[in-house]
């Protein structure tokens, strides 16, 4: 985790400006969202639902960088522009977003489509289009696989994460009765399979499993069952609100015995810190440290100063996740050159070996049969009002 910053893979964001002189030019529109001037990327995404703590600073997060090459000249003479549409979290809309993007916008490349769902919904229209998808905002088995040259992941999967989660927790914690609480959902089941895998591969079985619905806001039912079971850890198929609610629920009625452990969805600011300490004590997987002012390095500092001063907030974890995301878009079209096309943009990214971050998370690598960037998380704990990381990256 606290591996050093590899400057970009050797590129370094400051010489992303102009390119070099030399291959072709695709000419105007030859190239599905590319001209000799632009480049044309889409984003389907949260903006007003229940997932729109993660998608409105990962949106940001992704202009951010965006404005910070094309500011410098763009890649290879071409500015980036980027086309974002909001699906509330809702399958139906992010169908209809997708085609107006494909259709309409004529995009080159997804960026950061949010949700299991919705991109599960979309993906035919969008791969029968040759539209890349690249590191959509959801950690599901299905972004990468079945293996697809237009489909990339970033990070390890919700599957990964919960499977060495639940390892953990039962070889440390000494865990012994382990239930599921999750949405009833694509992103849930994807967290559920992880959760019910690893205790079958640990020759152990679920004592209880209960779901909800992502809108839900009472969870009486589910703590009390779960209760009865007589649970010791609770692996959380949950984001934000679906977290809180029923772990702190559980503390104001006095169960404190049990441990409850979520996915990447569930490691974010505003869970630690919500009101009153009440989700002291909650546990998470993580995939990039969480950024607070009084441990971060410089360059960590400037970049928080930068996403504060245009957006007048102070970036979460999804803030992390867009800017990384596009720095590794943006390491790939430079690659491509200046003939870009799908396949040297993937090209381009199959090339990225070793890359880190500044945040302090890596080790991120792609090849012509690997998709999916890494597949190790870390166990972090909430102390304080904060999130504290417990171990360096595991897997299973």
């Amino acid at each position: 985790m606290r591996a050093g910053f590899v400057t970009r893979l050797i590129l370094g964001s400051a010489a992303l400006g102009v390119g070099a002189a030399g291959g072709a030019w695709a000419d105007d529109m030859k190239v599905r969202g590319v001209t000799k001037t632009e480049i044309v990327l889409g984003s389907h995404t949260d903006l007003s639902g229940v997932a729109a703590s993660f998608g409105v600073p990962v949106t940001n997060a992704v202009r951010l960088r965006i404005d910070e090459v094309n500011a410098a000249g763009g890649i290879h003479g071409r500015k980036i522009k980027l086309v974002v549409e909001d699906t509330g979290y809702q399958v139906p809309k992010a169908v209809q977003a997708v085609n107006k993007l494909i259709n309409r916008d004529n995009i080159f490349a997804m960026v950061a489509g949010l949700g299991t769902p919705m991109n599960n919904a979309v993906f035919d229209e969008q791969l029968k289009a040759n539209v890349p998808n690249m590191f959509p905002i959801t950690a599901a088995r299905q972004m990468f696989l079945p293996f697809n040259h237009l489909k990339f992941a970033l990070a390890a999967t919700y599957y990964d994460q919960m499977r060495a989660g639940v390892k953990w927790m039962v070889e440390q914690k000494g865990k012994k009765n382990i239930c599921a609480m999750y949405q009833d959902t694509d992103f849930g089941a994807e967290v559920f399979a992880g959760i019910k895998d690893e205790v079958a591969a640990l020759n152990m079985k679920l004592a209880e499993v209960t779901t909800h619905k992502p809108t839900d806001t009472d969870f009486t039912a589910q703590i009390t069952k779960l209760r009865d079971a007589k649970c010791d850890l609770i692996g959380m198929g949950t984001i934000v609100r679906d977290a809180i609610i029923p772990y702190s629920s559980a503390r104001k009625i006095g169960w404190t015995n049990v441990d409850f452990l979520g996915a990447s969805s569930s490691y974010d600011q505003t869970v630690a810190g919500a009101q009153g300490g009440v989700t002291d004590g909650f546990y998470a997987m993580g995939l990039d440290p969480i950024p607070y002012r009084e441990s971060s390095k410089p360059e960590v500092l400037a970049w928080m100063d930068k996403y504060k001063a245009k957006y007048g907030s102070d970036p979460n974890i999804g803030a992390v996740y867009g800017w990384v995301l596009m720095d590794v878009v943006v390491i790939a079209l430079d690659r491509a050159g200046n003939n870009l096309n799908t396949e040297t943009f993937i090209k381009g990214l199959e090339s990225i070996d070793g890359y880190h971050d500044i945040f302090g998370a890596g080790n991120v690598s792609f090849s012509a049969t690997k998709h999916q960037g890494a597949n190790s998380s870390f166990v972090a704990e909430v102390k304080g009002g904060k999130w504290i990381s417990l171990t360096d990256p595991i897997g299973y």
